[in-house]
């Protein structure tokens, strides 16, 4: 067990925590929650140690280890790969090491041999001889093959590496665990294995996501940050949102009765109270009347942006035909003779662990990158806006945000641009902010504004849900599901996909494409994807072998 006795912290003369007490219990998984500033990261840091608190502590249970999500994805360059998963068990890898050490001695001594039973003795008791099995499953399971088990960290790719610390804090079956964004950079089939492992893990877990899927899946309880103070639900995060909107419903109808009740002893009491037969009756309303109390309902920090993406052209019935396209890039052939075309009423998810593809068929699609082979043509009445994966060019340079809005608005009206910018949250003085200072969530929901400005009728978004907090999330999809025109996006998010999507491509290894008119439930229990897991993994066991 962990908990927060008593806990606050202040930031200047700011409380960003005022006299917490949550207690986080075995076997159960606590999804924290709040808006973007709320201080979810920043709790997840009290209660890992690495920050310390103005006021009040936190205790864990003696004896009891935690692990925590690394957010430093270089912090193990120097390190091979099983080493850094084995390290998520600090006092495992010392063991380990310290042997290493003693019997690489040329002079071994009485002494060093009476350490090194000692050693082993520990070793023993924590299971040390299943470390690199232990850890090679979890790799495995989050889809880092075999071959890299022994590469340095320094060699593996982002995605790769944010994989890697996540099995260092899965290592070891720890009695805490704290995640922070774990979902983020993984791809559909390691998110889906981490949930299982989440559902069967045994301990305590804190989960920070913004992926409401995966809050649903593996949460028990909701704890929710808003105004410096928790507030623990019992549930996962749909149970949270009815039970909050319905807490507060309650609390209003309760307001408007007590209202009525305030109005009708305040006439009593106007009517009678210089009537000498009735004074005694408005003296006991009066009474009454102060001991009425409104119920504060403060209204929630989470602020939703307004996402409403309106085409200025409705769309034809030829939107695109794609023919054959094919591109290799560093001798890996990334898009192999991709052929479809798209319909008037498609909304296509680009799916599947095959990162690299989506972007690179984005990139050619929008004219930002030429294909080896293949041609592609859009429709006479199509107008797309692209939102992309990278988008540091896009914020590499010195204008304010209504200026650089501006230049992609056909009405070069200031008042008509920060309208859209309103929408987003930019409100006042966000206007003159510089866009190379913005946060990664701004300088999203400045593409956003870009894409609604445009009034385009086809919208290609390459992973628009990262950065987002999850108002945002929830806008963009709610958006996103009432757009009249042609979508094409790639997103992590399974709810997203689920309920955007009516078409769903993946790019699978070497290139080639599947295509269905289906929603992505549907097409994960699909009998091909049941066909296609069975191949990767008979070509897993065969590696392993």
């Amino acid at each position: 067990m962990i908990s927060a006795n008593n806990v606050t912290l202040r930031v200047g003369k700011k409380a960003l925590f005022e006299d917490v007490n949550i207690k986080f219990t075995e076997g159960n998984c606590y999804g924290l929650i709040g808006a973007n500033g709320a201080g979810k990261s920043t709790f997840l840091k009290i209660l890992s140690g690495q920050l310390e608190t103005t006021n009040g502590d936190v205790v864990i249970t003696p004896g009891q280890r935690l692990s925590f999500l690394q957010q430093d994805h270089f912090k193990y360059d120097s390190f091979p790969v099983l080493d850094t998963v084995i390290m998520g068990n600090q006092r495992l890898y010392d063991i380990m090491k310290e042997k290493e050490a003693i019997y690489a001695k040329e002079d071994f001594t009485d002494e060093d041999g009476i350490r090194a039973s000692e050693l082993e003795g520990e070793f023993a008791e924590m299971n040390g001889w299943e470390a690199e099995s232990d850890a090679a499953q979890l790799l495995n399971g989050l889809g880092i093959d075999t071959s890299i088990h022994y590469s340095m960290m320094s060699e593996l790719n982002g995605s790769e590496k944010v994989k890697v610390l996540l099995a260092q804090a899965l290592f070891g079956n720890p009695d805490i665990l704290l995640l922070d964004e774990p979902t983020n950079h993984l791809d559909m089939d390691a998110i889906e294995w981490l949930e299982e492992f989440l559902i069967n893990f045994e301990n305590t877990v804190i989960v920070v996501s913004h992926d409401r899927y995966f809050l649903n899946k593996v949460c028990t309880h909701i704890a929710d940050i808003d105004y410096g103070k928790i507030q623990l639900y019992a549930g996962n995060y749909d149970f949270w949102y009815e039970s909050s909107q319905l807490l507060i419903k309650q609390m209003k109808e309760a307001n408007k009765k007590k209202e009525e009740k305030i109005k009708e002893l305040q006439d009593f009491i106007s009517r009678f109270s210089a009537n000498a037969s009735k004074s005694k009756q408005a003296t006991s309303r009066k009474k009454a009347l102060e001991k009425i109390q409104l119920d504060e309902i403060r209204p929630s920090s989470r602020k939703y942006p307004y996402i409403d993406f309106r085409p200025n052209r409705e769309i034809g019935n030829e939107v695109l035909a794609v023919e054959g396209l094919s591109k290799t890039i560093d001798g890996v052939k990334i898009l192999d003779n991709i052929t479809f075309t798209l319909g008037h009423e498609d909304k296509v998810a680009f799916v599947g662990g095959n990162e690299l593809a989506k972007t690179t068929l984005f990139k050619i699609l929008t004219g930002e990158m030429e294909p080896d082979e293949g041609t592609y043509k859009w429709g006479v009445t199509t107008t797309q806006a692209y939102f992309p994966k990278d988008s540091t060019a896009e914020f590499d340079n010195d204008l304010i945000i209504v200026d650089w809005l501006t230049q992609y608005s056909e009405i070069k009206d200031v008042t008509y641009v920060r309208g859209f910018l309103g929408r987003m949250l930019f409100a006042g003085e966000d206007g003159v902010k510089k866009v190379k200072v913005l946060s990664g969530g701004e300088k999203v929901r400045c593409l956003l504004s870009k894409m609604m400005i445009s009034g385009a009728n086809v919208l290609i978004l390459d992973e628009p849900t990262n950065h987002l907090d999850m108002e945002s999330i929830t806008a963009l999809n709610n958006g996103l599901i009432k757009f009249p025109g042609v979508l094409m996006f790639a997103s992590h998010d399974h709810q997203f996909v689920q309920t955007t999507a009516n078409r769903i491509m993946e790019i699978m290894p070497g290139g080639a494409l599947i295509d269905k008119i289906t929603s992505y439930d549907e097409y994960l229990a699909s009998d091909e994807m049941a066909r296609k897991r069975q191949v990767y993994t008979a070509d897993a066991s065969l590696e392993d072998n």
